[in-house]
């Protein structure tokens, strides 16, 4: 197996203290929002036989097994995270996998370059998420039921919201949400931007379960995603506990660290709370209008120990282990590809010891003994 030295993205939004904590070092100031581990171009983990990438492209059969192969192709499916938000991230969501083949050679038809900054599809694939809390951690995730959201803006006594929330009160679940998301992202910016900064006011006022989207205002004032956050699930993790995130949910991280999986794509379609493209039109036709329960994930414990988060989908499979004083030593070898991050204790992973922040690339078929006392996250893929 190999150990893996990761890349930290200096995203704006990122915690600039909660990876030096968990990692043992000294915060540089800087922003350290994601420790990527995973052959993505965009940052491929270094082992000492070159970029994880490149071992990968050498011998795809031998590094991802077979079936692995067979089924995602000559690359490994899924990208792996430590997420670290210190500010609300851009409200967004994801398309499924035909909408994604169909976006792409959509825009590669119409020869719209890659690194355009209206650009949608920068692949065809889909990029279904999890995120599993190591702390608190508060997010947004799918649409909460329409007279609830109503009650809630009606609880501002807004003037310019009551058209909101006579929309919730009047249309069946999906036109109430699909017209309201649509009149917020459509309205005249000089209004919006009053009616965002008189919410953010009464919410900052009010606090309780406006405190949030008061938060998220501080971060993006004027910002119609505000009022578009405030249609959505207020979610806040324990650790240990996941939320899923399917094609067409619309989401956000605003606070906390955690482990992120997802497929390896870069498509994203945003709503809001960012300062970069917003395609009204196609962000409608992707969004599912359903509302419902953000469908907190704990983990099913197997009698080996491994705790597993299940998910629909079989791109990645993220598991944990946690190992007390003196447990014996685990098996982990498997046909497939598996990275293994410890985040609490001392963990060795074959030959290699493991703090926590620390990880490791096993290729599919290597042995994989596991020990020591801590917790240990194993992502793979499911074939």
């Amino acid at each position: 197996m190999d150990r893996l030295d990761n890349t930290v993205r200096p995203y704006a939004w990122g915690s600039t203290t909660a990876i030096p904590a968990l990692l043992g070092t000294e915060p540089t100031g800087e922003p350290q929002a994601e420790m990527w581990m995973g052959a993505h171009p965009g940052a491929p983990s270094r082992t000492d036989r070159g970029t994880l990438a490149d071992v990968v492209d050498a011998d795809p059969e031998k590094e991802l097994g077979v079936a692995s192969t067979a089924k995602f192709g000559p690359r490994l499916p899924f990208l792996l995270k430590l997420l670290a938000a210190g500010a609300p991230l851009s409200l967004q969501v994801h398309p499924d996998l035909a909408q994604a083949q169909a976006g792409y050679e959509d825009e590669e038809r119409r020869g719209v370059p890659l690194d355009a900054p209206h650009r949608n599809y920068k692949d065809a694939n889909h990029k279904p998420e999890l995120i599993c809390a190591l702390t608190e951690f508060d997010g947004l995730c799918g649409f909460r039921p329409p007279a609830e959201t109503a009650d809630l803006l009606d609880g501002l006594g807004i003037a310019s919201l009551k058209p909101y929330v006579d929309l919730l009160r009047a249309h069946p679940e999906d036109a109430a949400l699909r017209e309201v998301l649509t009149a917020i992202l459509t309205a005249d910016p000089e209004d919006m931007a009053r009616t965002v900064t008189e919410t953010a006011a009464a919410c900052d006022r009010l606090g309780g379960p406006y405190a949030p989207y008061a938060d998220i205002a501080h971060h993006y004032p004027g910002d119609p995603g505000v009022l578009a956050a405030m249609l959505l699930n207020h979610v806040r993790l324990q650790p240990g506990e996941a939320l899923y995130l399917g094609a067409g949910i619309p989401h956000a991280y605003l606070d906390g660290l955690g482990v992120e999986i997802m497929a390896n794509s870069d498509n994203v379609l945003r709503c809001g709370l960012t300062p970069k493209h917003v395609d009204v039109p196609e962000l409608l036709r992707i969004v599912r209008f359903e509302a419902g329960d953000p469908g907190v994930l704990r983990p099913e414990a197997s009698p080996d120990g491994e705790e597993v988060y299940d998910t629909p989908i079989d791109e990645f499979r993220l598991s944990r282990y946690v190992l007390p004083e003196g447990t014996a030593t685990h098996d982990l070898t498997l046909p497939t590809p598996q990275i293994l991050l410890c985040t609490a204790g001392t963990v060795r992973a074959g030959e290699h010891g493991l703090l926590p922040g620390r990880s490791v690339f096993v290729p599919a078929g290597e042995k994989a003994d596991v020990s020591g006392t801590g917790t240990l996250f194993r992502a793979t893929v499911r074939v």
